[in-house]
Parts: structure tokens; sequence; C-alpha cells
């Protein structure tokens, strides 16, 4: 699993598609909550999976008042079963694309804060069970595993 994160409009998308030369390939399956794609579609392809957005599904279900155990238990949930999808075929690879939201004032609103914190554990969460992590700031990319 690889996880991609960064600031807004920072190049996370143009970096995924150079690094894996996506416009080369047709072997993969491109999940965007920027444009309300659902999850339904989960690991349909034998190429690369990616979800951009995370954190967009994640405020969801914050204002859905999901438990901040009950968000991290899907998430995780989601890694799981994608890893084991990567294991059944080595040309298979999930990419997880999410903003870092932390940066800046914290939110006034409870709901904005909630998401907020949630997003930064269930980051933390992607990030230990990823294979490879990347953050993107202003196009240029600094690996961090």
């Amino acid at each position: 699993m690889h996880f991609i994160t960064g600031g807004y409009f920072n190049g996370k998308s143009n970096w995924v598609i150079e690094h894996y030369q996506l416009l080369n390939r047709n072997d993969y399956t491109w999940i965007s909550a920027y444009k309300q794609d659902s999850l339904d579609r989960l690991f349909q392809t034998d190429g690369l999976y990616i979800v951009e957005g995370i954190e967009i599904y994640l405020k969801e279900l914050v204002e859905k008042g999901l438990s901040i155990e009950l968000i991290r238990e899907k998430v995780r949930s989601m890694i799981d079963i994608g890893l084991e999808w990567e294991f059944e075929n080595s040309k298979r690879k999930f990419i997880i694309m999410g903003t870092d939201i932390s940066k800046g004032v914290v939110p006034i609103d409870k709901k904005e804060r909630q998401w907020r914190d949630i997003t930064g554990w269930v980051y933390q969460d992607i990030v230990f069970k990823s294979e490879e992590v990347d953050v993107i700031w202003y196009g240029i990319t600094n690996k961090l595993k």
C-alpha cells in the first residue's frame, strides 16, 4: 500500500499520474471523493486501485455522527481488505491519497475539530500499514517510508 499526502492542490494527483505512468496504462481504478465517487467499486481491478480524497470520506462519516472508534475501524477494515487484495497478485497496488488538513488554525466548530482529529488518527493508521509514504508539497516529493 502506498499513502500520498500533502496540501490541497499541491500536486498529489499529478505526481501519482507521473510516478505510476498512468497515461500509458489502463489497469487502474481511480476513485475520487472530490467527484463524489462511491467506494462501492473497491478492488475490482488487477492493477492499481487509487482512492483520492480520503479526508472527504472521513468528513462524511463524521457528519453522520459515527464515533471515532467506528470510523477508525471502518478504515482499518478497508486497509486490511486492500492489503489482502494486493497480496493475492503482485501486479496489484493499493494507493490512498489524502490532503493534510492538520496545519493552520484549529477550527472553532466541534464537528470540524472532530474531522481534523479523526483524519490525523486515520492517517497514522494508514501510515503504519503502508509500505510506502510520500508527502507532496508544491510539487516536491518527500519520501517518508
